[in-house]
């Protein structure tokens, strides 16, 4: 896995051994990335399950102000760890090795606000929808801000929208991964 665009664009990255994490294609990313394009100078990012952080590292790499990332597991924090000191953005990164739902709880308290919001959890679990909804109901994304999801549940979509806290105003389709963007209503 690599950085595939901006001022850190070929740095490879440390990766997670096994099957336990999923890294986002390379030919995903760059498509992610080309759709958010003009979303990313000057961003405040939060990559919720970053796993080895590729998602919020390639924003910070293409101009995002801040990112933080997140993650429940040890190993992934160390991972993350070593990428953002190889890519020497510790002053603009905070890393955050916490379950998502208190991650999201203490960024609220904090007063945190995302212009971008990375949202990638393991497949078979409902951590998406709850995701959303927490980040509804404590105003975490700003005015203009874009949450992106990947997931293969082809039902989602529907059900973001029975949701009705965002709207979904781009979907792509890559094989079994289906990248969904929401944007304030």
């Amino acid at each position: 896995m690599r950085i595939i665009g901006g001022k850190h664009k070929g740095t490879k990255l440390y990766t997670l051994e096994g099957l336990a994490t999923r890294p986002t294609l390379d030919r995903v990313k760059e498509s992610l990335f080309s759709i958010i394009q003009f979303e990313i100078p000057q961003a405040t990012v939060l990559d919720l399950f970053s796993g080895s952080g590729a998602l919020g590292l390639e924003a910070i790499s293409r101009g995002a102000n801040k990112a933080v990332l997140c993650d429940v597991s040890k190993k992934a924090i160390g991972i993350i760890e070593k990428n953002v000191e190889k890519m020497k953005e510790k002053q603009v990164v905070e890393i955050i090795n916490k379950d998502y739902k208190q991650a999201l709880l203490d960024l609220k308290h904090e007063n945190h606000k995302f212009d971008l919001i990375f949202l990638d959890p393991p497949y078979q679990t409902d951590f998406l929808e709850k995701s959303i909804q927490m980040i509804a109901q404590y105003d975490l994304l700003n005015k203009n801000g874009i949450i992106v999801l990947e997931t293969e549940k082809k039902e989602l979509k529907e059900k973001i929208n029975e949701f009705n806290l965002f709207d979904v105003y781009n979907e792509k389709k890559y094989g079994r991964v289906i990248l969904i963007f929401l944007k304030s209503k």
